[in-house]
């Protein structure tokens, strides 16, 4: 019982922490942590070095936890089978366990003494002596199997409670790592006043599936180089969770121009994890207006939709930024033009 309600406590707070990420619609209003140090000069992306390598650390780790918790829960759930079907197995052995005393309490246990004066010649005792053999080895072996059954079940329970207590360590985790974000972005927003223009909304009409990206056999994001040929005009390598990614929105439709590997620069560019999608028909221009801004919206979307499928970082777009672990929350570290402040294109960083 101990064990049920911990665990439902459990899936209340992994429920809490999940549904952080779950809106894909951006937020107006930049996060309100107070910032405690200055980030470097920005790049030609928007933002700085520092803020993005703190982006994709903290992005990276939430990303981590979440599939360890992932983990936990799907062996915490086999655990709870396994432990009602030993469970079940030690009611049944108990019972069998406790025939037996009863039998021997009322009839008095067959012993070789008893077998010898109740035995009218040789033959009935050696009969008698084999009967008692058979029940003893029958005697011994439920007696063995009842304590082999509650020996499995203490382990079950036992695992449980490890299980239970890993699954608190990573929400921790995950809670530490989103406070991460959002202290570079406070700190971000107080390098560089945030711009007066909101963000667009992100609440696209897409509601296409993308094709999974493979994972580890328990979950796990796998480690990638940047070993594919960039299809797009930027040349260049990308990892192949990338290319998944790119290949997948074109699928959906999203087939404007697109740009991926530069040499320069930091954050995931020039690591073959990162694709500037062009809002506008003709490439990168001035700020994305009318159907343009809506096609930037709905790509937005698809991204932020298939984010667990695909391995999504994180999503900037008119000066917003989505991350697994908040959502939406207000990018204005950029520099006051289109490119930095992504109002011409939908920036992807991929895991």
């Amino acid at each position: 019982m101990h064990v049920r309600k911990t665990t439902a406590r459990l899936v209340a707070a992994v429920v809490a922490t999940l549904a952080l990420g779950v809106s894909s619609a951006p937020i107006a209003s930049p996060a309100t942590a107070a910032p405690t140090t200055r980030l470097a000069a920005p790049d030609d992306e928007g933002g700085t070095p520092a803020l993005r390598a703190q982006l994709e650390t903290a992005s990276k780790g939430w990303l981590d936890a979440k599939a360890a918790l992932e983990r936990s829960t799907k062996r915490q759930q086999e655990l709870n089978t396994q432990l009602k079907t030993v469970e079940s197995e030690l009611t049944v052995r108990s019972g069998k366990v406790g025939e037996i005393a009863g039998v021997a309490y009322r009839t008095g246990r067959l012993g070789p003494m008893s077998a010898l004066l109740n035995s009218s010649s040789p033959e009935g005792f050696l009969d008698r002596a084999a009967a008692l053999e058979t029940v003893a080895t029958n005697e011994d072996r439920e007696l063995r199997d009842l304590l082999r059954t509650r020996d499995e079940a203490n382990r079950t329970r036992a695992e449980l409670n490890k299980e239970i207590v890993e699954q608190r360590k990573q929400i921790t985790v995950m809670a530490k790592r989103k406070q991460q974000a959002e202290r570079a972005l406070a700190v971000a927003a107080a390098d560089k006043p945030a711009a007066t223009s909101g963000g667009g909304s992100a609440r696209g009409t897409s509601t296409s599936n993308a094709k999974a990206a493979p994972r580890n056999p328990d979950g796990s994001w796998p480690s990638e180089s940047c070993s594919v040929n960039d299809p797009t005009p930027a040349n260049g390598c990308i990892t192949p969770r990338t290319h998944n990614a790119l290949k997948q929105a074109q699928a959906a439709g999203y087939t404007r121009y697109v740009s991926c590997y530069r040499p320069s620069g930091s954050g995931e560019h020039p690591k073959g994890r990162a694709c500037d999608f062009a809002a506008q028909k003709n490439g990168f221009g001035g700020d994305a207006t009318g159907g343009d801004r809506t096609y930037g919206n709905n790509l937005a979307a698809y991204f932020i939709r298939n984010a667990d499928r695909l391995g999504v970082l994180y999503v900037i777009w008119y000066r917003q930024i989505w991350l697994p672990s908040s959502g939406w929350k207000s990018y204005s570290g950029a520099n006051g033009d289109p490119s930095s402040d992504h109002t011409n294109h939908v920036h992807l960083s991929m895991y």
